[in-house]
């Protein structure tokens, strides 16, 4: 089976502080030891639980908390993730995590990730996530709940 293309193209889709502020959340992580590698650099796994956190918070945000979707028996789950390492972060270094919804389809969504530098606001990552929605427990794929997309999207156009 051949390897799914490689899709990521960072472009002026990525954070620009104008999108509306419904769709954006940020987060602040000082890196700890435990989060760095033998080189002395974050450990890319370190990089992926921040990124997660913020997209836990930007979903209970746009209305998937975990209450809401526990109810329902729909989760959200991982399907495809892109990353670009564009520098390194240190021990010490605080991090900031922008997490915005970018896309909408009818079982799924995408959410791109920049994750900053707090001292000098170099860029340290770029990601891309694709998400669906499954119905548990049997693992199916479902349409994201219509009152979650139209919102989503109106607050996309707005």
């Amino acid at each position: 089976m051949a390897e799914p293309e490689f899709s990521f193209t960072p472009t002026s889709s990525f954070y620009n502080g104008t999108m509306n502020p419904e769709l954006v959340f940020q987060t602040e992580d000082e890196v700890m030891f435990y989060d760095t590698d033998c080189g002395g650099v974050v450990h890319n796994l370190a990089y992926l639980r921040m990124i997660e956190a913020c997209r836990t918070k930007l979903g209970a945000k746009l209305g998937m908390d975990y209450k809401t979707m526990g109810d329902l028996q729909q989760f959200t789950v991982v399907v495809r993730h892109e990353i670009d390492y564009v520098r390194p972060a240190v021990l010490g270094d605080t991090i900031v995590t922008t997490g915005w919804l970018q896309s909408v389809e009818r079982a799924s969504f995408w959410c791109d990730f920049e994750m900053c530098r707090a001292s000098n606001n170099d860029l340290l990552v770029r990601a891309h996530q694709k998400l669906a929605f499954v119905q548990m427990p049997q693992g199916r794929p479902v349409r994201i709940p219509s009152e979650w997309r139209t919102r989503w999207q109106e607050c996309m156009e707005s």
